[in-house]
């Protein structure tokens, strides 16, 4: 099972071509070509009224250009094989977005991706397209010098590479795997509530991979540190890219003992034992304590749902 943002558009992101110069600059100039712009990380998009249904803003290259962006860095989301039309997406600053003359009534309409998430108000293929942008831009953001002798990285390939000028150096786009896993007895889940989330927001446990891990030592480890269990069994059931700001979930079902939870990490300020009638109170917002769980287009979301499947 793997999970994206949603169903991607099948895009080819031509790997095979993007160290063409030639053919990449005539993608950037071609009439057909279209660009969306994140600004600060936020697509600018068209939405209704009340925002129940949002789109992303496509704009020519030329209108990239007038608003004084960078074309030149545009990066390559891939060729729409059923009509050959390129795709990409500019970054820029969300300063430069509100204050630039030529610019700041265009880029006004601007979303969080999170948000567009939560809310499922834009087509999940988009919100694809608008996560794979903002995980390049993110890299693109925090790889400015080079990290073996500190000098310039230029932009190359579509934004799929960059090289230092001075020693050479190649860097390519990176991807942070994540174990997030759905922490059983059988009969309950394991749920916690972290400092950053939402008020009465509670999730399935997870952490980042460390060197010398595989996928099962990092949930037992990390299970370990966030809330004292034991974990036994470990199965991994699927896979989701997350850009916030660029891993990859791995979902797992870990078994536990069912022994008393003891909190340890920093950054979680509870966690409980929830029974499959409360993870389905959650989940169906009617929890008699209000709490709740991640939407439906998170491995959080669908770890619950697998153990409330009773598949485990």
């Amino acid at each position: 099972m793997n999970l994206t943002l949603g169903p991607t558009i099948e895009l080819d992101r031509l790997s095979e071509k993007r160290p063409d110069k030639e053919y990449m600059a005539s993608l950037v100039e071609a009439e057909t070509s279209r660009f969306f712009v994140l600004a600060g990380a936020k697509p600018v998009v068209d939405s209704n009224e009340d925002r129940t249904e949002t789109r992303i803003h496509w704009f020519t290259g030329p209108e990239i250009s007038e608003m004084g962006l960078a074309i030149s860095e545009a990066m390559l989301l891939g060729l729409d094989p059923s009509d050959g039309t390129a795709r990409f997406a500019v970054a820029t600053s969300e300063h430069y977005a509100r204050g630039a003359p030529q610019a700041r009534d265009t880029l006004k309409n601007r979303a969080e991706i999170s948000t567009l998430a939560a809310q499922g108000s834009m087509p999940a293929s988009e919100l694809a397209l608008v996560g794979q942008a903002a995980a390049l831009a993110t890299w693109h953001e925090n790889n400015r010098c080079c990290g073996r002798c500190g000098g310039s990285m230029t932009f190359k390939q579509g934004g799929w590479k960059r090289k230092c000028w001075a020693c050479g150096y190649e860097t390519f786009p990176r991807v942070d795997p994540i174990v997030i896993m759905a922490v059983t007895d059988g009969d309950r889940i394991v749920l916690a509530h972290e400092e950053r989330f939402p008020d009465k927001m509670y999730s399935t446990l997870a952490g980042y991979l460390e060197p010398g891990d595989d996928v099962p030592h990092a949930v037992r480890r990390e299970t370990k540190e966030e809330v004292g269990l034991e974990v036994g069994e470990v199965r991994l059931i699927g896979s989701q890219p997350w850009p916030f700001p660029h891993s990859l979930m791995l979902g797992c079902i870990a078994r536990a003992e069912p022994t008393e939870l003891v909190v340890a990490a920093a950054e979680i300020q509870d966690a409980q034992w929830f029974s499959r009638e409360d993870a389905q109170a959650m989940l169906e917002h009617r929890h008699p304590q209000e709490l709740w769980l991640p939407g439906a287009q998170s491995m959080a979301h669908h770890l619950v749902k697998v153990f409330l499947g009773g598949e485990i």
